[in-house]
């Protein structure tokens, strides 16, 4: 008896299906594809352990990852002039 109640004749048959139906070269690309996504996940995984001090909490890479309120409205009056611009362009037409 195989794997969850299929005999070990029935998996070599669904094999052969997804071989005849996918093609070699096709199942080879995307194993190799999976193995790629896998190896990347888990050395993400490690970099994120790494990424942490022995309080646990993560390290402070340096800067301020959140905008100040003044570089925030400079690029909001910023976007209304380009915008403001555009439906001038738009209405003239």
């Amino acid at each position: 008896m195989g794997i969850g109640g299929i005999s070990v004749w029935q998996l070599i048959i669904l094999l052969v299906i997804v071989v005849l139906v996918f093609g070699t070269k096709r199942l080879r690309n995307m194993g190799s594809d999976l193995g790629a996504a896998i190896k990347g996940f888990r050395k993400g995984m490690d970099d994120e352990k790494e990424g942490k001090d022995d309080s646990g909490e993560p390290e402070q890479l340096g800067g301020d990852a959140t905008p100040s309120p003044q570089t925030t409205s400079e690029a909001d009056a910023e976007f209304r002039e380009k915008e403001q611009g555009h439906n001038k362009k738009s209405q003239s037409s």
